[in-house]
């Protein structure tokens, strides 16, 4: 009734085998075919615990970058220095911003000091003209007479 699950059974791990083909290599009396430069390379085949074939081509593994020599200068030293080249172009910037701004203030006080000498000069020859009319309303009395108003009570 009560029958305990059966799993199948684990597949067999021993050590995978390994087909090595030889490739075919051309007679000399065979017609010139075209190959592959650097040789052929060889095709190796792997059979794995589950039964499956895989074939492919071997792959040389990848060599790593040849080291370099130390640099005979800290990694601190060089910051600061990059630092201080930074901090240079960064005064000179700096300079030049102040120079710019000086020279923007001292042409707005000229700009300045020459409309108060303008306005003061065309306020001078209104006031200092050689010609008698002054501007306003000009009334010529001829001849006035005057006579007293006699308030009765």
């Amino acid at each position: 009734m009560n029958e305990p699950t059966r799993y199948p059974a684990a597949p067999d791990m021993s050590a995978p085998e390994i087909h090595c083909p030889v490739p075919l290599v051309p007679s000399p009396t065979a017609p010139l075919a075209p190959t592959q430069p650097g040789g052929i390379p060889s095709v190796a085949s792997i059979v794995l615990p589950d039964g499956r074939v895989v074939t492919g081509y071997a792959v040389a593994p990848a060599q790593p970058e040849p080291v370099t020599a130390a640099l005979a200068v800290s990694r601190a030293a060089v910051n600061v220095a990059v630092g201080g080249v930074g901090f240079l172009a960064v005064c000179g910037g700096l300079f030049l911003l102040t120079a710019f701004i000086t020279a923007l203030t001292a042409l707005v006080t000229q700009l300045v000091i020459l409309a108060a000498v303008i306005f003061g000069g065309w306020v001078a020859v209104q006031v200092f003209s050689a010609s008698g009319h002054r501007g306003g309303t000009t009334v010529k009395i001829r001849k006035a007479v005057i006579k007293r108003s006699h308030f009765h009570s």
